[in-house]
């Protein structure tokens, strides 16, 4: 149901009053087969503000109706949905030290475009199961070394930091192919962003706003 837009299930995650039948279902993408249907998508040559969101929810409400489910996108807000708790009770994602989640499988090259309410069981829905944080096993850590602007530490992400470096370095490497301590990481390498994906959501990130004039991670933890 969710392939034909280059999405994919990350996961389960139980609800408030539920069943048995009724689960919350997290769909995002892993890599960049979700940019390569975007990018030839109408939203994203249309010239309107947040392309990715518009075809999110467009794709997003499409398949909700066709499953007669509901449907949550991170975007929504303030309040924002909670889709990192959501990701967490799907035992399938994990905090990194750099403060954004890790999943099992595909590393950190993953996001969560929406979330379907189900109140009945559909093919291709996941077994809920807990897996193991890859971070857990990772001795050296490279992430928390290779950012070029010092942004990271354990557990903490300095994002003025972040983006006045990105601001002031338009050809740099994080510009051009994402976060370089984001690529540091040794899981799922298979799985980075192709350029001009990642490139979409760095520009994307330096012209975030949030009060004081500064910049805001806020949503970009699906990206």
């Amino acid at each position: 149901m969710v392939e034909p837009y280059g999405l994919i299930v990350l996961g389960n995650f139980p609800l408030p009053g539920s069943n048995g039948d009724t689960c919350g279902i997290l769909v995002g993408n892993a890599g960049s087969a979700m940019w390569l249907k975007f990018r030839r998508s109408p939203e994203y040559s249309d010239g309107y503000p947040d392309p990715l969101d518009r075809w999110s929810r467009r794709i997003g409400e499409t398949i909700a109706r066709e499953l007669e489910a509901s449907v949550v996108f991170p975007f929504e807000g303030p309040p924002y949905p909670p889709f990192l708790a959501w990701a967490k009770s799907t035992g399938r994602a994990f905090s990194s030290p750099l403060s954004m989640f890790i999943h099992w499988q595909f590393g950190l090259w993953h996001a969560y475009r929406f979330a379907l309410r189900l109140d009945k069981p559909v093919s291709g829905q996941l077994e809920h199961d807990e897996a193991i944080s890859p971070c857990l096993s990772c001795v050296e850590r490279p992430c928390l070394d290779t950012c070029p602007a010092g942004a990271f530490f354990e557990g903490e992400y300095r994002v003025n930091d972040c983006v006045e470096f990105l601001a002031a370095n338009e050809t740099s490497g994080c510009r051009e192919r994402g976060c370089r301590a984001r690529r540091a990481c040794p899981v799922a390498p298979e799985n980075h962003y192709l350029p001009e994906h990642a490139r979409f959501h760095m520009d994307a990130f330096i012209g975030t706003e949030f009060p004081g004039n500064k910049k805001s991670m806020i949503g970009k933890n699906f990206a």
